[in-house]
């Protein structure tokens, strides 16, 4: 049987496969639909796991695809996880070389060195919606462009600090009135399926193939939802994680403490009563999203194109919501770096499960090898067509950076976690303690697991251009 990369030289013509097929016509060539949310932590899908949670239309692509299982954003240089992961996404650069060119992200486009202008220079009818977060003109790296969202909906001092249990709340998250993802009257998650309705009716009248960008603001706060969606969440239903706790023991030294707008929306210490209406809150915002997907996911059906069309869903990161003792996306335990990936498109194995580690920015060197263009040599990040074929991962480590507050390093089966300006190290055995539970950094048996990890992620540093130096005084060296 032929494996799925010969399937895709055959199918789309690539130039750059080994088996030197000729290049199709670019009508030939597949549509591309990227479907992107905010703060989705790898867990909360039905399909791969999530008891409690409704997403059956996320669970209709992970049956009728392939879901990578390990997939992470490497960090950020910035408070704004999504700002870094999305300059990530779309200059196609590791962490900190993406920094580095953060300021010049319009230039970069300007430049040809862009996602969307890469796609556009192929051939493709480009279009985007939602959440953009990125220095780069929006209305100027896609051809047809809608509602460009900030990173997030407006707030409001109500939505902070609560709930206090035994005290009215004072924020509803289904009343209009307080505006955020209710502002201009209709839904953020409903305008971006709106949107894509559009896209499709313009896209049937163009012979180029698309490319959509569709970026959803949910589940970033503040998490409103209608009531129906509320409803299916009463919160004494919820279930606190297991790896709840009231407080972090180092949340002020990893940067995650009192003065972190995204840690003061729950109060300090964290109840399992706050827990559970947070949790509920997230869950109704992730199941309302989950139907706008549905309705794209039945417009791609509907065009008749679905045959010729691949579509890829992930998040930019994460998100703690009570685990830990932590609310936000700023810090190094896989709830918050990890992030669901889905991928279906033609001799893509339906109900497929890849363990292989790879970034979710992975996504955007994918894409261009499916549109038959050679990977530029600015890319950092690698397609991740191989994978689906049983290659091993590109990345044997996996990288993680927070400022100076943090750094880490994953393997199969552990996870060394250093928290410089804390002072300390914690270690992980993911295999048998997948929720980071049981800090192994001071068993003395574990010693030199330790020290050999943190050689590695020195010298991870040193290939990433990372400056920050660990001193080896941490591991008592």
């Amino acid at each position: 049987m032929p494996s799925l990369r010969s399937l895709a030289c055959l199918f789309l013509g690539t130039l750059f496969c080994v088996f030197g097929s000729p290049q199709l016509t670019a009508d030939d060539r597949p549509n591309i639909i990227f479907i992107f949310a905010d703060d989705l932590c790898f867990d909360s899908i039905a399909e791969l796991g999530n008891e409690e949670v409704e997403t059956p239309n996320l669970d209709r692509l992970a049956r009728e695809g392939t879901s990578f299982s390990h997939a992470y954003n490497m960090g950020s240089w910035s408070g704004a996880v999504c700002l870094a992961s999305r300059t990530m996404l779309n200059s196609g650069r590791f962490v900190w070389q993406a920094k580095e060119i953060y300021q010049q992200s319009e230039r970069e486009r300007e430049e040809g060195r862009w996602w969307g202008e890469m796609l556009k220079a192929a051939g493709y009818r480009t279009y985007m919606t939602g959440k953009w977060h990125c220095r780069a003109n929006a209305q100027k790296s896609f051809d047809v462009v809608r509602d460009v969202r900030p990173g997030m909906p407006k707030d409001f001092p109500e939505g902070y600090n609560r709930p206090i249990e035994g005290q009215p709340d004072p924020w509803s998250p289904s009343d209009p009135k307080w505006g955020g993802f209710w502002e201009g009257g209709t839904h953020w998650s409903e305008v971006v399926a709106n949107h894509a309705d559009d896209f499709f009716a313009d896209a049937a009248e163009h012979d180029e193939p698309t490319f959509m960008y569709l970026a959803f603001n949910a589940t970033h706060d503040p998490r409103q939802a209608p009531q129906e969606f509320l409803d299916k969440y009463p919160a004494e239903q919820i279930l606190v994680p297991q790896n709840y706790q009231p407080l972090h023991p180092y949340a002020e030294e990893i940067g995650c403490g009192r003065s972190l707008r995204d840690e003061r929306l729950m109060p300090f210490p964290r109840t399992e009563y706050a827990v559970r209406v947070h949790r509920r809150e997230y869950y109704a915002l992730l199941t309302h999203m989950d139907a706008m997907i549905g309705r794209i996911l039945d417009a791609v059906d509907e065009s008749g194109e679905s045959d010729n069309t691949w579509i890829f869903f992930t998040a930019d990161h994460g998100l703690a919501v009570g685990q830990h003792g932590l609310l936000g996306k700023q810090n190094p335990y896989d709830h918050s770096v990890r992030v669901p990936f889905l991928v279906k498109g033609p001799g893509v194995k339906a109900g497929g499960r890849v363990k292989e580690p790879v970034y979710l920015q992975d996504v955007m060197p994918t894409t261009l090898e499916l549109a038959g263009i050679e990977k530029p040599t600015h890319v950092d990040f690698h397609s991740v067509l191989p994978l689906m074929d049983g290659a091993r991962s590109a990345y044997p480590t996996i990288y993680g950076a927070y400022l100076d507050l943090q750094r880490s390093i994953r393997t199969e089966q552990y996870k060394l976690i250093v928290f410089p300006k804390a002072k300390t190290v914690q270690l992980f055995d993911m295999l048998n303690d997948p929720l980071e539970q049981h800090d192994l950094a001071a068993n003395p048996a574990m010693a030199a697991i330790v020290k050999d990890l943190f050689g590695q992620l020195q010298t991870l540093q040193t290939s990433l251009g990372d400056e920050l130096v660990l001193p080896a005084e941490l591991i008592g060296s």
